[in-house]
């Protein structure tokens, strides 16, 4: 049997949760199942081509929903998870067993673990730190931004690497590791840790660029990327430099995309004034309450300025 695993790329939680549900599908239905994994990334122009679900059996974790009829599992936890009302209603609608939502969890990979737990009583003890560190990372329940940016744990120095290595082959290896390999041990691969060490060396130097880029205004760090080679950087770096902020609104480009990220403090005690996700939903993107995005096309960033600058405005009003 063939399952096509289509995950959020470049993301730990997207990551985690397709090696857990991999797991969990080998272990509790199909023993001797082949595992295909796809990373997705958020676009402009979102779409789910026939092509992507070419398994006996076809899932999404941590992703967007589609109402390709091929579709048979999906797990998701982000607000906006449906690309149009037409989705979201095509969801309700079917109330199949296997496709499950819930906005509640912090992180997907434990909104899996759950239903897995409670459905079919599955909680192997090897992925219980896997699926703590995922609703770590995800929920961004650092004590403190030192130790976010820092990085001492395993756990936050995959985060670096899946985050910011280029190819989703590593994501992959990265992935099949996480299905039987304590976190520890996977940071320690030489080929991981080959890695990692020129992209630490590169997070050090981004700490350095976003300093010089970002200002604080009025509770709001703003910064632009977009001059820079910088897929992408630690969320967290703005707090670091900026503690007494609330709010972090940024422009850059990746290779596909020319991107907005919105974010919050997670050291801000008591309820934020904003729900972040719903602020990029009127922007065509999303995300949580507490930290969105929205995706332009390649090359629109006077677009993406404007955007930014207009939710600086709202952010710090």
């Amino acid at each position: 049997m063939r399952v096509r695993i289509l995950y959020h790329d470049h993301c730990f939680d997207g990551a985690a949760s397709a090696a857990f549900f991999s797991r969990f599908f080998e272990d509790t239905f199909a023993p001797d199942a082949e595992f295909l994994f796809t990373g997705m990334a958020h676009k402009a122009s979102q779409i789910f081509d026939d092509s992507l679900f070419d398994g006996d059996e076809n899932a999404i974790v941590d992703f967007k929903y589609s109402t390709n009829p091929k579709l048979t599992w999906w797990f998701d936890h982000h607000q906006s998870a449906f690309l149009s009302p037409a989705d979201a209603e095509h969801f309700y609608r079917t109330r199949d067993s296997r496709k499950m939502f819930d906005p509640s969890f912090q992180s997907c990979t434990k909104f899996i673990a759950s239903i897995a737990h409670s459905r079919f009583g599955y909680a192997p003890p090897a992925l219980a730190d896997l699926v703590e560190w995922a609703d770590i990372v995800d929920g961004a329940k650092y004590a403190s931004a030192r130790d976010a940016v820092e990085m001492k744990a395993p756990a936050l120095k995959l985060t670096l690497v899946i985050e910011s290595v280029r190819d989703s082959d590593t994501v992959q290896k990265i992935i099949r590791m996480m299905r039987h390999c304590p976190l520890d041990q996977i940071i320690a691969d030489p080929e991981i840790e080959l890695v990692f060490r020129p992209l630490y060396e590169l997070h050090l130097e981004t700490i350095g660029l976003i300093r010089s880029r970002a200002s604080s205004e009025r509770n709001v760090i703003y910064f632009d990327l977009t001059d820079d080679d910088i897929i992408g950087y630690n969320k967290f770096i703005p707090y670091y430099l900026f503690p007494e902020a609330t709010y972090t609104v940024s422009v850059s480009n990746q290779s596909f995309r020319t991107k907005v990220s919105v974010g919050s403090s997670p050291w801000v005690p008591g309820p934020l004034q904003h729900n972040l996700a719903s602020i990029c939903e009127r922007y065509g993107g999303g995300g949580h309450p507490r930290v969105g995005a929205i995706s332009f096309e390649l090359g629109a960033i006077e677009r993406a300025r404007q955007v930014a600058a207009e939710i600086r405005e709202e952010l710090s009003a």
